[in-house]
């Protein structure tokens, strides 16, 4: 029956650090997670029936229940149970120790210890937990995203301690008599320097992560700056071009009119009109800074044949610093002309609503088809997942920022699929009007 039970810890713990530890979702085909769960019972059986631990069957059962229960590489898998079963075991082994020394005070020649493995597991999965909680989970990192570097070192750092336990191990079981309290002082130090090591090289492997995120997240403020302040060059650049060439412009205006070529006169005046309709702001928020941002991607929406429509205006600025408005409405407008421009017919709504203590922004989008969006809203579709999927996060980051609320969802409108966020920050206003470009 113990090998069973072993079985069936291993099996779970591995299926916990596999699933939230790496990120990687279980088969949705039932069958294929009932064979996973079966083999591991007919390993735990022909361990107990022939009363023996076998590697070889330990390693079939591990490596083939995660391949039959995990969506993923087949390859990847096997050399992440591959790691997974020597990495656990380390720290299982000095779960076993410490449970050992502590409960029974004896080393393993001189004491059975197979019913105390069980309390070991559990000790280890506490390990793995706060490993979890208070490293991974808390600065939302998975294993898969920290560099093979790290993972290196801790299989490194694991097998320099499955050598030293040894000597710990035999140093305790021969001298916690003669030493007493001093032999026990030795054990814990090594247990907790097995623990602390591992720990500290997670930390600095996500602090390593966090430090990248931050900066592609800063390249990607700065290349969506440069492409608007581009943007304004152009508009400034056809502004001076049109001054210089006004003193003509009025010159021939006034010889028409010498003449009195009136009708010649008026066409060219629309002519001259629709010059300076080009480098003109077409939409106006109430907000400057959100005017440069909303304009700019008309002006992309426009290239790309897009139908780009903003109703409502503000009566004030928004309470937002210019940094967190090119944050929010850049990755929101971003990613609406990334997602519209899929579309048979592309479509983009910008909707502005004020209340007494509210901004309401709503952006929807054409999309080629529905996501989940409690799933597959942080994941990015684009090859370069390291580098993208972070702009849908800066976007709550800055909801979040100014105690605002969000809320998205993904509909069918005559037929239609839209992707639809709204967002209210805290601020009060009146006024509104519409303005549209198709």
């Amino acid at each position: 029956m113990i090998y069973i039970v072993d079985n069936i810890s291993n099996y779970l713990i591995y299926l916990f650090i596999i699933h939230c530890g790496f990120s990687i979702s279980p088969r949705r085909n039932r069958f294929f997670i009932g064979i996973s769960g079966l083999i591991v019972l007919l390993a735990g059986a022909f361990n107990a029936y022939y009363d023996v631990n076998s590697p070889i069957v330990y390693i079939v059962w591990s490596v083939l229940s995660i391949c039959l229960f995990f969506e993923e590489r087949v390859g990847h898998l096997i050399v992440l149970s591959a790691a997974l079963m020597y990495f656990t075991g380390i720290v299982d082994t000095f779960s076993v120790m410490l449970i050992q020394v502590m409960m029974i005070g004896g080393g393993i020649s001189s004491t059975d210890i197979a019913w105390w493995m069980e309390p070991a597991y559990l000790l280890s999965f506490v390990i793995y937990l706060l490993a979890y909680l208070r490293i991974l989970k808390k600065h939302e990192v998975y294993m898969c995203d920290i560099e093979f570097k790290y993972k290196f070192a801790l299989l490194v750092q694991g097998s320099i301690f499955q050598m030293f336990y040894n000597f710990v191990f035999v140093f305790f079981d021969d001298n916690h008599t003669m030493y007493g309290w001093d032999a026990y002082a030795v054990f814990f130090i090594s247990i907790v320097g097995v623990i602390y090591s591992v720990f500290l090289t997670l930390s600095l492997a996500v602090k390593n992560i966090l430090s990248n995120r931050q900066n592609r997240e800063l390249q990607s403020f700065m290349d969506m700056q440069k492409k608007q302040y581009d943007y304004q060059l152009q508009q400034s650049a056809a502004v001076r071009r049109f001054k210089h060439d006004l003193v003509n412009h009025i010159g021939v205006l006034r010889e028409l009119m010498n003449e009195k070529k009136t009708e010649e006169a008026k066409e060219y005046i629309d002519t001259i009109w629709d010059m300076q309709d080009e480098f003109d702001l077409r939409i106006h928020t109430g907000d400057s800074s959100l005017d440069v941002i909303v304009n700019y991607y008309l002006y992309l929406a426009i290239k790309e044949n897009i139908e780009f429509v903003v109703w409502g205006k503000l009566s004030e600025k928004m309470p937002l610093e210019m940094f967190d408005i090119t944050t929010l409405m850049g990755n929101i407008l971003q990613n609406a002309v990334e997602a519209a421009i899929k579309t048979d017919v592309p479509r983009i709504r910008v909707e502005l609503v004020e209340h007494k203590k509210e901004i309401f922004i709503v952006v929807s989008n054409s999309a080629a088809k529905r996501i989940n969006t409690k799933t597959d809203f942080f994941m990015t579709s684009k090859k370069d997942k390291e580098n993208h999927g972070f702009g849908l996060k800066n976007i709550v980051a800055t909801v979040e920022k100014y105690h605002g609320e969000y809320y998205m969802e993904s509909i069918e409108e005559n037929g239609e699929v839209l992707f639809k966020i709204s967002i209210a920050i805290p601020k009060a206003g009146d006024g509104k009007t519409v303005v549209s470009y198709n």
